[in-house]
């Protein structure tokens, strides 16, 4: 099984080859000691700084603990991210409380020179996100590249300013290993993944 260090070279490897998006932010994505308690395919040993909606920095190994749903977009994305979205806000509504309350949504931007919080904040009122729950989030352009990749997702900066990039969620367990993946993108959600969702939560 691959450790952390090794996909983040992996990750970085697929970024550069790939020509990944070059924004730069003050956010801050240097490396930092290995968490001895997580485990070793673990995303949450990533050691880049975020930035949420509300100005507020954290590290994804503070997500510890709930399912996560992540899934990365850019707020000025026209079609596809806002149905990114509407898929998450799917899963969502097929949910028990009881359930709701043990998963998180974590919407990462691959546009952090213009998602800045206050723009992330907006689209979160909005699109009246449970922010309870949800969080809109930014990172460095290294950042960027390497959660990316570590996902599995793709994604490149066209000339217009807008991107091409894989339309993707990603189920992580409470120690940040991945699930499930879907490329589904409706409202109404894929039903194997909705599965592997509801299992994961009811077996926490």
């Amino acid at each position: 099984m691959k450790t952390l260090t090794s996909l983040a070279i992996a990750a970085l490897f697929a970024a550069s080859t790939a020509g990944i998006g070059s924004a730069d932010t003050k956010l801050s994505a240097a490396a930092a000691p290995t968490e001895q308690s997580l485990p070793d395919e673990s995303i949450y040993q990533l050691s880049s700084q975020f930035e949420d909606q509300a100005g507020h920095s954290f590290r994804l190994s503070e997500r510890q603990g709930k399912v996560q749903l992540v899934a990365l977009f850019y707020t000025s994305c026209k079609y596809i991210c806002p149905l990114i979205v509407d898929s998450a806000r799917g899963v969502d509504r097929s949910l028990t409380p009881k359930e709701l309350a043990r998963l998180q949504v974590l919407m990462v931007s691959i546009d952090p020179k213009r998602d800045t919080p206050q723009v992330l904040n907006a689209l979160s009122v909005k699109r009246q996100l449970d922010l309870s729950r949800w969080t809109l989030a930014r990172t460095d352009a290294k950042g960027v590249r390497m959660l990316a990749a570590l996902l599995g997702v793709r994604f490149r900066a066209l000339d217009d300013g807008e991107f091409n990039h894989t339309s993707q969620l990603t189920l992580l367990d409470e120690e940040g290993r991945i699930i499930a993946r879907t490329e589904k993108m409706t409202p109404v959600p894929d039903p194997e993944f909705l599965a592997k969702v509801r299992s994961a939560l009811q077996s926490r």
